[in-house]
């Protein structure tokens, strides 16, 4: 964290967003901005579509699809710049089983707050995101990059 708040202090953007780093905060602040860009793929093809008038689930579950694929080339490019402890096609196995759990409690947490808490299904699809983002980053980073844990 200290590496983080350092760097973020400097104004050293290289540092924070580009230059590798296997220092867990580092990374994580970075999995925001990945995240960030998959969302808005996520969310936009999600409500449009939506507009098509295909149920919010399929929506989402295709639109999901399409954001694992931005985040995959962003995360390899931006977050985890190491190498994983699986190799390139173990990797791109992991990070898709991953996203499979994740897609699992988007679509769970998003029928749960849509159907029974009775909210809007794209508050809906913001809540469980922030939620599934933990579970993918975590799960990525132990199981494809444990070799490399510094925080």
């Amino acid at each position: 964290m200290r590496e983080l708040v350092s760097l973020a202090l400097q104004f050293n953007f290289k540092g924070l967003l580009v230059e590798p780093s296997s220092n867990v905060a580092i990374q994580a602040f970075r999995a925001l901005f990945v995240g960030a860009a998959a969302f808005i793929v996520d969310a936009g093809l999600l409500w449009l579509i939506h507009l098509t008038g295909i149920h919010y689930i399929i929506s989402a579950v295709l639109s999901f699809i399409a954001a694992v694929m931005v985040n995959y080339y962003l995360s390899v490019k931006f977050v985890f710049k190491e190498k994983a402890s699986v190799g390139k096609s173990g990797e791109i196995a992991v990070y898709f089983a991953v996203s499979l759990v994740g897609l699992l409690l988007t679509v769970g947490l998003m029928w749960f707050f849509t159907e029974i808490a009775g909210l809007f299904f794209m508050i809906s699809k913001v809540i469980s995101t922030l939620i599934a983002f933990s579970w993918n980053f975590s799960a990525r980073k132990v199981m494809l990059y444990r070799n490399h844990i510094r925080g």
